[in-house]
């Protein structure tokens, strides 16, 4: 039987010399108590507990369509107007605060409908597999379009002008119209494009640049003043959706098919700025929000997830037992809440901080908050409260695949670092995984 026993440095608490005083261990501050670290360690590890039992994200479901929820935009200048439309052709504009509906189309389109977009001056705006772009009234009862554009193709994505009464379109090639005008104003294409455009944007700081990714894997930069593709990138796989930062007006965020998302800054394409992991299959939509510090992304894995702007790991993570796949994410304008799409038809509305309580907060309970966060913040590093804060509860498909992913990839790192290490002198080793995104760059 092995006893075990407490040992101390006799130095610690003996004289060192005859005569010496006996060494005493105090704090000469009398404002701090001896066991403040310890207690305060404690509150921090009840307040990360705490979040994780009071994570409740999900706040109501906008029903309405009959079909998969295809795409959603929401109104700028307003906190409560959301359009969305569906596969079956339906188009609905909901009231977020009453949980109504101010429009509801059941046929605006034939076929599926592939984007909405609204104007500065509330005009909304949606395009379809039928080939047109229908302008809508949201202050009329009548369910018929003001105005109907024509195309030549079917379109798979629109987006309005920040401030001119443009907006562009997307086919097999892009295009610019004007809203007073039936034709297209001005095609924009790149020389060798043969591509189909599967989402458009508009830059919200420098309003006459506009991006586009394609189903060739290319991620292209436009100028509508020039009329003509500036630049253009081909990367390993194809992009679903992108979306551009509303503070950083340099940087683009785009959402693979290679389960990641990428941040890019359009001055340097070559590599991207930060890589973000989390989802195990094709992302199929994003979204910044309005600080620019997080945004929201949706994916083939039937999981919504929040990220930090700058940490790729670690996202927050929604989902439920009926949703499925989801193909359209939205942050709402004031950041405090998450919208998503998906395959049942149903529209569902998040909370940005799972465990953020609705309603008025008093004084003493906000700084009560304030003091609890600052806390979690302070003590992330300690290994028990980092645990509960970074847990989270992941469906079982979602946690296989994961599981099976985080293996292949740590064999694949594996096998990249032996390579690299055995490469004879004079030959190519491996890139570094940032350096493979880019296959090339055209101008």
């Amino acid at each position: 039987m092995k006893i075990r026993v407490l040992q101390h440095d006799p130095a610690t608490h003996l004289p060192q010399r005859p005569g010496d005083p006996t060494p005493v261990s105090r704090n000469l501050n009398p404002l701090m108590h001896p066991f403040a670290r310890v207690r305060e360690r404690t509150r921090a590890l009840n307040a990360a507990k705490m979040d994780r039992m009071f994570s409740k994200p999900f706040i109501a479901s906008l029903e309405g369509h009959v079909d998969a929820v295809e795409v959603m935009a929401k109104q700028p200048g307003s906190l409560t107007t959301v359009a969305s439309g569906s596969w079956d052709g339906g188009l609905i504009v909901h009231h977020l605060a009453r949980r109504s509906q101010l429009l509801h189309v059941p046929h605006a389109h034939k076929g599926k409908v592939s984007g909405v977009c609204f104007s500065r001056e509330g005009r909304l705006f949606s395009c379809g597999v039928d080939r047109n772009v229908k302008l809508w009234d949201l202050e009329s009862s009548d369910t018929q379009p003001v105005t109907v554009f024509s195309g030549k193709s079917a379109f798979n994505s629109i987006d309005h002008h920040n401030s001119d009464p443009l907006f562009a379109t997307a086919s097999n090639l892009v295009q610019i119209w004007d809203e007073t005008k039936s034709l297209p104003v001005s095609n924009l294409t790149f020389p060798t494009s043969t591509e189909t455009i599967t989402s458009v944007r508009f830059n919200f700081a420098e309003t006459s640049v506009l991006a586009s990714v394609g189903s060739d894997r290319t991620f292209t930069l436009y100028d509508i003043r020039t009329g003509k593709a500036e630049r253009r990138v081909v990367m390993q796989m194809s992009s679903n959706a992108l979306s551009w930062s509303p503070t950083f007006p340099t940087t683009v965020l785009l959402a693979s098919e290679d389960h990641n998302l990428y941040t890019f800054d359009i001055r340097h394409l070559a590599t991207p700025s930060q890589i973000y992991k989390g989802h195990v299959a094709a992302v199929m939509a994003c979204d910044w929000a309005p600080t620019g510090l997080e945004f929201v992304s949706g994916g083939w894995d039937r999981t919504v997830r929040i990220w930090k702007e700058g940490q790729g790991h670690s996202p927050e993570v929604y989902h439920t037992k009926r949703m499925q796949r989801v193909s359209s994410a939205l942050f709402t304008a004031d950041a405090r809440f998450v919208l998503s799409g998906s395959d049942d038809g149903n529209v569902r509305v998040w909370k940005a901080k799972a465990s953020e309580r609705l309603g008025v907060i008093g004084g003493r309970e906000r700084a009560a908050i304030e003091y609890r966060e600052s806390l979690k913040m302070r003590w992330k590093i300690d290994p028990e409260v980092g645990r509960v804060v970074r847990s989270r509860h992941l469906p079982q498909p979602v946690y296989q695949a994961s599981k099976l992913k985080r293996t292949m990839l740590e064999a694949q790192r594996v096998k990249e670092d032996r390579r690299r290490k055995h490469t004879r002198v004079g030959l190519e080793k491996p890139k570094a995984e940032r350096k493979k995104l880019v296959i090339t760059e055209q101008t």
